[in-house]
């Protein structure tokens, strides 16, 4: 009952939040809807740009229901009264999909199309499938992003050394029994070794959910906006 109150919570906040829909063009597995949260004095300041926060949502927030990007991260932080002075954007992956480089590609299009958004400080983050979706990401784009926090993800070493322009700082929990640490290990040792700027934290107690602790830590949103692309 408990957890159908929240949902029915976040479905609320969700529908007052605006909504971005973002086309991949050629390939409808790169179109959809995200969600995106406005920060304090966005509308009072017409002449400003924001920086911008892309979120990557797990696999178990897929699906057609836009309020379940808000159950972890930024968004959850925000709507608890933490001041994040970004647009934040979560984008929505369908049910059975997972993040691909298109997907979040269009989703950058569309929030730098509809918002005031400072080009130079558009940083990404994501968890567990969100955190795969982010090293593929900086990967394959590096050039987009000033910064990149992956949590509990991991991806293929090989031609990680095309981010080492990005600053990353990752993080995962040593007991974690749905993405072994090994995931993060064996990126966050390649990025290095190419020469990256790279930052590594383990909690030695954590399962799976090393997301709630540092989305909570007020550090990794100063660590996000001390950068900017060509820093």
């Amino acid at each position: 009952m408990l957890r159908l109150l929240c949902l029915a919570t976040l479905m609320t906040v969700a529908s007052a939040q605006p909504r971005l829909a973002y086309d991949g063009g050629w390939t409808d597995t790169a179109s959809g809807d995200a969600l995106v949260s406005l920060p304090d004095g966005y509308d009072a300041e017409p002449d400003r740009a924001w920086p911008l926060l892309l979120f990557l949502h797990g696999a178990g927030e897929r699906g057609d229901s836009l309020a379940l990007v808000g159950v972890h991260g930024p968004l959850k932080e925000r709507r608890q009264g933490r001041d994040l002075p970004f647009v934040i954007v979560a984008p929505q992956v369908p049910t059975g999909e997972r993040w691909t480089v298109g997907r979040v590609a269009a989703a950058l299009d569309a929030a730098l199309a509809t918002y005031r958004i400072d080009a130079s400080r558009v940083t990404l983050t994501g968890l567990s499938m969100g955190g795969f979706g982010t090293w593929e990401a900086i990967t394959q784009m590096p050039e987009r992003f000033a910064a990149a926090v992956p949590i509990c993800g991991g991806g293929l070493p090989l031609g990680v050394e095309a981010a080492r322009g990005v600053p990353v700082w990752a993080f995962h929990g040593a007991m974690d029994p749905v993405v072994p640490i090994a995931s993060s290990v064996g990126m966050v040792g390649a990025l290095r070794q190419a020469g990256g700027d790279v930052r590594f934290t383990v909690y030695p107690d954590a399962g799976h959910d090393s997301w709630t602790e540092t989305y909570a830590n007020p550090e990794v949103y100063e660590w996000l906006l001390s950068h900017r692309l060509g820093d």
